[in-house]
């Protein structure tokens, strides 16, 4: 025969390996950060209590005998040091074996396996709140049912799986619509940005254009002046010419003075055709800085027109992101609708189960019913069988009516 007390610690390894598998699938389906009122870790927690109770030695306190779990964990920190927070305060404590009986589970191999297996709830985030908790009240019992299972938990947890899938899916597709949102408003303030970059390089077309007015303008008028100065020139060479045959026609009297009359307005003609040449070397100039304009203006009018086209892509682009957009949006109703639907057909399913389960009660108390009129008989005919004959007809004329 085998030892019971190694029978129980088997027992309770099995448990802790199904309650530390068990919780740590439960939390990866379950995805998210577990908390204190999560059903298998409040089981996990039961087993692991149960584990760390077994062959514990009752201590022998100033009221009375205590049993308690609190000894054990505080020597955690001498037999893993990674623990060093939890046994800050107790760092002189004895051994194990002062707390444990020889056959207990922590003083045996399968201690060691559960240590072994605890190392893989590191995978697990939860956030526990043990405020105002009540750590020194009974050990909780080991609930069976979430370790074994049936058909109708299979269907129940295909149930499940469906719509974590239909969640999955309904969050990817939120995720979607909000990356589409965001490119969307991205697109918006580049258009925007584009607007006011057209907006800026039209005012500053206008400019150059009030600009190039200007420029015209002041050419019309720097040829007018040219013009008249021209016509200045040649009144001044008439006049100097008349001045000249004066001088020439007055040279027979005076030669000395008509040579340096004659250098005088040789002189003169020579600072006119000067400044003549100067005249139309400005000309050629603002004609030169006219079609410099004229060319920027093109250029300007070109990278206008390409940005106008861009504008016009983004803006397609901008519809066919609406389009897309609206098409997810249906498409997440349509999901909806499949989730409302299946929940309809759980809360059917969940009313027929209500009411198989009322029907069975009331064949239950039928039943119970039943057999206590069948006692009743008998009991009857016991008596009946003990008592003389005009008894035995009444009583039978009894159990009749």
């Amino acid at each position: 025969t085998k030892d019971p007390t190694a029978v129980e610690r088997a027992n309770l390894l099995n448990m802790a390996k199904l309650s530390i598998k068990g919780l740590i699938e439960s939390a990866l389906s379950f995805g998210r950060t577990l908390d204190s009122d999560y059903p298998p870790l409040q089981q996990f927690f039961v087993v692991m209590e149960h584990c760390l109770k077994h062959g514990l030695k009752v201590r022998k306190s100033f009221l009375s005998y205590n049993k308690t779990i609190w000894g054990p964990l505080e020597l955690v920190e001498k037999l893993y040091p990674e623990a060093e927070e939890i046994g800050a305060s107790v760092r002189d404590l004895p051994g194990l074996n002062e707390f444990y009986e020889y056959h207990a589970l922590m003083m045996e191999e399968e201690g060691a396996v559960i240590v072994g297996l605890l190392v893989g709830l590191n995978v697990i985030d939860a956030n526990l709140c043990v405020k105002g908790e009540d750590l020194d009240s009974q050990v909780g019992v080991i609930d069976f049912s979430m370790y074994l299972k049936n058909e109708e938990d299979i269907g129940n947890k295909e149930r499940n799986v469906q719509i974590a899938a239909i969640l999955d899916q309904k969050n990817y597709v939120e995720e979607l619509n909000r990356q589409l949102n965001s490119t969307v408003s991205s697109l918006h303030s580049r258009v925007d940005s584009l607007e006011k970059s057209n907006t800026k390089l039209i005012e500053e077309l206008a400019i150059a254009k009030n600009n190039i007015i200007k420029l015209q303008e002041e050419n019309h008028q720097l040829r007018s002046e040219n013009k008249m100065i021209l016509m200045k020139t040649q009144q001044h060479l008439e006049v100097t010419k008349v001045d000249v045959e004066t001088e020439l026609q007055t040279y027979k009297h005076s030669r000395q003075g008509l040579d340096e009359m004659y250098n005088d307005a040789r002189r003169q003609l020579r600072d006119e055709s000067q400044l003549r040449q100067d005249v139309e070397n400005e000309l050629s100039v603002q004609v030169s800085m006219k079609h410099e304009i004229e060319l920027a203006m093109k250029l300007l009018e070109k990278d206008i027109h390409e940005k106008q086209d861009t504008l016009i892509g983004l803006r397609q682009q901008l519809e066919e992101v609406k389009a897309i957009n609206i098409e997810m949006y249906r498409k997440l109703q349509g999901c909806e609708d499949g989730l409302k639907e299946k929940n309809e057909i759980i809360a059917r399913l969940e009313e027929k189960t209500n009411k198989i389960t009322v029907a069975m009660r009331q064949l239950e108390q039928s039943d119970n019913d039943l057999l206590t009129q069948t006692r009743t008989i008998a009991m009857s005919l016991v008596k009946c069988a003990s008592s003389d004959t005009q008894d035995q007809y009444k009583l039978v004329k009894d159990i009749s009516f």
